[in-house]
């Protein structure tokens, strides 16, 4: 009787993953690709303050808005700009698993041409950030990067 209930059990699992659509399972596997594109401002002495905006695209079709603040202090100064900075998210199951705070800690130097260059990370989930932009800027700092749904 055991052996008869236990593989019952096993033919009724099997029958739901194999009768789950692929896109659901898709959706829930942690190797969606998904890709931020962002403009970011920074201005910082001791204390760092960023915000900006950007554009969440997932290979699966879905796209989101979502502003982002990033603050942190350190042994920095410096006031800069990023335009067309671009990011790659790494296990993600689903879209909103990229919105939260990320810990940050970053090494930064610029006059004139400015850039960042990083990978934050959230739990699981990772967040490699590159971009160019203009200003100047110099220092060390921690502190938390965070991204929101956009209204």
């Amino acid at each position: 009787m055991k052996r008869t209930t236990v593989i019952a059990g096993a033919l009724i699992a099997l029958g739901t993953v194999t009768g789950y659509p692929d896109h659901a399972r898709a959706e829930n596997s942690a190797n969606l690709d998904c890709k931020l594109k962002f403009s970011l401002s920074t201005w910082s002495a001791i204390y760092k303050h960023s915000e900006g905006s950007g554009m969440v695209t997932c290979e699966n079709g879905k796209s989101m808005r979502v502003s982002i603040v990033a603050k942190g202090a350190g042994l920095t100064v410096g006031k800069s700009h990023v335009d067309g900075g671009t990011g790659r998210f790494s296990d993600i199951h689903r879209i909103s698993d990229v919105l939260g705070s990320y810990a940050e800690a970053e090494a930064h130097a610029g006059v004139v041409k400015s850039g960042t260059a990083q990978v934050l990370t959230k739990g699981d989930v990772s967040l490699a950030l590159a971009g160019d932009g203009e200003g100047v800027d110099l220092g060390v700092d921690i502190g938390k990067f965070t991204l929101t749904r956009a209204n």
